[in-house]
């Protein structure tokens, strides 16, 4: 199968946790591709560490689960630095059944991403999303 992206992203995200896992084009690698995982908490400052992270790499696409609100705070901040944040639907990135854990839930996010073997989930664009929250806001 052909490669779509050449760095990219895939996000486990948690409440406490988000794990990612970097997939770069490295032709000096096994199979012409970097694998790079890492743990970031939730926190603001955990969150930037996770922006900077990924621009250091280069990444231009990142692909998270959506699950529950979880998935707002890490895209908010993501948005504007990395080229295409993907909000991806649970229902399509159903795994393999088995042993199942966080760093290969994130790898097989990315798996998808570079592949491009998933669509993203509409978010509106930001101003429709701050008017929203206003009226929201204003009826409660």
């Amino acid at each position: 199968m052909d490669q779509q992206v050449e760095r990219c992203a895939g996000l486990d995200v948690h409440k406490d946790e988000i794990v990612a896992c970097a997939r770069i084009v490295d032709p000096v690698a096994e199979g012409g591709r970097r694998v790079e995982l890492h743990t970031f908490g939730t926190t603001t400052s955990e969150l930037l560490a996770l922006r900077d992270w990924l621009t250091a790499l280069g990444v231009t696409r990142v692909g998270m689960e959506s699950t529950g609100v979880l998935w707002k705070a890490p895209f908010y901040i993501l948005e504007d630095a990395i080229g295409e944040c993907w909000l991806l639907n649970a229902r399509h990135l159903h795994n393999v059944p088995g042993r199942k854990t966080d760093a290969a839930d994130a790898a097989w996010i990315a798996e998808l991403v570079e592949y491009g073997l998933v669509r993203p989930s509409f978010v509106p664009p930001q101003p429709i999303r701050e008017l929203r929250n206003l009226t929201r806001y204003r009826k409660a």
